[in-house]
């Protein structure tokens, strides 16, 4: 059992930027793949990134490539999305997600446990 607890959502304007954190606990989550996905207003979740293990191989959606970072600590008991330059676009909810040796790492259906979500919201 994994828990996964999300923060620091908001509402920024365009070009702003926001750092969401997510808390991990429970046993072995440092052997799990870390991820984000958000989910827009009337669409479906979509993959964002995500981080592996040692040497923390890290993937990242083209709609975010540049703008986003992910990151995690040393202890793999949070993982960190960083955004900015942030779009009107990347308006939604945020997840953060871990999964147990997916084969991709961005699919929806590789990860396990879900956090509660956090909304990040972008104005014009």
């Amino acid at each position: 059992q994994v828990q996964l607890v999300e923060s620091g959502g908001g509402l920024v304007q365009a070009g702003g930027s926001l750092r969401l954190s997510c808390a991990a606990s429970g046993r072995s989550v440092s052997s799990y793949v870390l991820g984000w996905f958000r989910q827009p207003p009337g669409k479906e979740r979509e993959f964002v990134a995500n981080i592996f293990w040692s040497p923390g191989r890290r993937d990242y959606a083209d709609s975010v490539k540049g703008r986003f970072t992910i990151s995690r600590d040393n202890a793999n008991a949070a993982v960190y999305l960083q955004m900015d330059s942030l779009k009107p676009e990347d308006t939604a909810v945020y997840y953060c997600a871990a999964a147990l040796r997916p084969l991709t790492g961005g699919r929806r259906n590789e990860y396990r446990y879900w956090g509660q979500g956090t909304q990040v919201t972008v104005s014009s």
